[in-house]
């Protein structure tokens, strides 16, 4: 797990945010009414309490993806490639669908059929007047279907590591708290000015370069690094003209030494006769 892969969570949580205002406003609106007999300190407790349930159960259905990702992908990641493709590709998925394409539609109907089928459970913890009920539902919150939760996961999921899909989606979880946790006025600046300066769709861009870095540069570099190999074999010496040289280089020296031999005894010779 990388630093930058959760800077990705936090910011994919807040951006995308809106989104899950969307998703997620009518339960806190109720949430808030059934609140509104407590106090303004015990209201903000119970806030706190229902935020940390529900990140609490996003970290436990990040530890599923990343415990998926280690049963299911890992025996297919030893010593290739195939971890960092496909987390690029993941990415590059999630980015596009922060663009706003559709491709999680069908499992958020999917995940509509579970969150319906919690609804006896969801009745039972109104109204939010403890902590108790008040944890409990942030528990079942975290179990409604969003798009971007799902993306999320996805991405827990390469990360083939149930302690960083549990990180990853804490984290994405607290990039969706000041969104839901804003007054009527706040919530209102937030959502102009992401929208306005189309921070959610800048968000995407942003994933899906990052996601396409991740699988092309390592393969342009090794490109490179391979026509720089190339390139330089031409200069290498060839072992036989390395030995021939040596040759000529030993018959030259023994050249010299015979030369230098017959000089030193015509010098001897030369000294006798004098």
């Amino acid at each position: 797990m990388t630093t930058a892969l959760l800077v990705a969570a936090l910011l994919m949580g807040f951006f995308g945010s809106p989104h899950c205002l969307g998703m997620c406003g009518g339960l806190v609106t109720a949430f808030g009414l059934s609140m509104k007999d407590s106090s303004p300190a015990k209201r903000r407790a119970l806030v706190a309490t229902y935020h940390i349930g529900r990140l609490a159960s996003y970290a436990f259905l990040g530890l599923m993806a990343g415990l998926i990702g280690t049963t299911v992908l890992e025996p297919l990641m030893t010593g290739n490639n195939l971890p960092r493709i496909l987390l690029g590709l993941v990415l590059a998925f999630v980015g596009v669908t922060m663009l706003g394409a559709p491709f999680l539609n069908k499992l958020e109907r999917f995940g509509m059929r579970f969150w319906q089928y919690l609804s006896p459970l969801r009745q039972k913890v109104f109204p939010l007047n403890t902590f108790p009920r008040a944890l409990t539902a942030g528990l079942l919150w975290g179990f409604l279907p969003c798009g971007l939760v799902y993306g999320a996961l996805l991405i827990a999921v390469v990360t083939h590591n149930p302690l960083s899909g549990a990180a990853l989606m804490f984290v994405f979880g607290l990039g969706t708290v000041p969104m839901l946790v804003a007054t009527h006025e706040t919530v209102g600046w937030l959502r102009d000015k992401i929208g306005r300066f189309r921070l959610r769709q800048l968000n995407g861009a942003v994933l899906v370069i990052s996601g396409l870095a991740v699988v092309f540069t390592p393969i342009v570099m090794s490109s490179m690094h391979g026509e720089h190999n190339h390139g330089g074999n031409h200069t290498t010496t060839d072992p036989a003209n390395h030995s021939d040289m040596s040759q000529m280089n030993h018959d030259m020296n023994q050249e010299m030494d015979h030369s230098m031999h017959n000089m030193s005894d015509d010098t001897e010779t030369m000294h006798h006769t004098h």
